[in-house]
């Protein structure tokens, strides 16, 4: 990443510092509960951290048009939530064993308390939604869960085959995208934009998803473990064929490509490496085109909100493109 993507980044949180401190305070009340166990895993996996990218979008967007209300900080907190429960679940299909550089939740309580946990939270979420009295807002917030639902079904039927770029973009679509784009639109909601407005916003956080997840997955072939907080080509591990697997398949060999289905049907590095598997990538130029793919992403979501009038909230959000395609993790 540049050094200017780095301090304006830095800059653009600080424009949001005291916003995503209320939002973090927000996140931590509302994930107690009578149960103990609950409270636990909230509370670890809010420690965890992360990148808060999703309630920056929805503040940026609300900011867009001068919203001052406290339901930025109330849905900022609902969608970190929501996002919070698909890491459980996820980490529960997948079997993790590690999220950001720890023990993933499920080693540490197991799965029955953690689908259960997950639940809750998504309970919860919608529990706290509904304080806005808001049904544009509750509309969306329910579309979104359930193709974030119906995106995990779809995936796990797909694991270990052969998928088209098309099935994987409704994939991703569904697993990150869609959360980014109803992000922009909540804040839109709160901010009174018009349905053409709304619009716009929902294309600028679907693009921004879409370069996001490309990206994501490039790097979960290329970064250090170190980096991840997480095994390096999980993704393969797990029998997911990304972009950059996809685009290689279309051209390699015969024997490249027994190599690719190997990992996949196995879900494991059985005789195959990782290094051989970048080889191929490598060979034909696979990594690249995904990257080029994700900046037209990138672009695209500029161009999205271009017609809004000059802030210091647009130019955060024209910024964020740039920094989710050079992100190194």
């Amino acid at each position: 990443m540049s050094a200017s993507t780095a301090i304006y980044g830095k800059e653009v949180f600080e424009l949001l510092r005291d916003d995503l401190a209320a939002i973090e305070r927000e996140f931590g009340r509302d994930t107690v509960s009578d149960v103990p166990a609950i409270t636990e895993i909230g509370e670890y996996l809010r420690a965890g951290g992360g990148k808060r990218i999703r309630p920056a979008l929805l503040l940026l967007s609300s900011k867009l048009f001068d919203y001052q209300g406290r339901g930025a900080i109330r849905l900022g907190a609902v969608v970190e939530i929501i996002h919070t429960a698909t890491l459980v679940h996820d980490d529960i299909i997948d079997e993790a064993q590690t999220r950001r550089g720890r023990p993933a939740a499920n080693t540490q309580w197991g799965n029955s308390k953690c689908v259960l946990a997950g639940d809750w939270l998504y309970m919860q979420a919608f529990k706290i939604a509904v304080q806005e009295r808001n049904f544009r807002v509750l509309d969306v917030l329910i579309e979104l869960t359930q193709q974030m639902v119906e995106g995990e079904l779809l995936q796990m039927e797909k694991l270990g085959k052969l998928i088209t770029l098309a099935e994987h973009f409704d994939l991703i679509y569904r697993k990150t995208a869609c959360l980014f784009s109803v992000c922009m639109r909540m804040g839109g909601i709160l901010g009174g934009a018009s349905a053409e407005q709304e619009e716009s916003l929902g294309k600028y956080g679907h693009d921004l998803g879409m370069a996001f997840q490309i990206v994501d997955d490039v790097l979960d072939l290329t970064a250090s473990e170190n980096v991840l907080g997480k095994p390096v080509a999980s993704d393969l591990r797990e029998g997911k064929a990304t972009m950059a697997v996809i685009h290689a398949l279309e051209s390699c060999t015969p024997e490249e490509k027994y190599r690719i289905e190997a990992v996949l049907r196995d879900r494991a590095f059985n005789g195959v490496s990782h290094a051989q598997i970048l080889d191929i990538l490598t060979r034909y130029g696979s990594l690249e085109f995904a990257l080029a793919r994700a900046a037209d992403y990138a672009e695209s979501a500029r161009q999205a909100i271009c017609t809004f009038p000059d802030s210091e909230f647009k130019r955060a959000l024209l910024w964020a493109p740039e920094f989710v395609v050079a992100r190194e993790k």
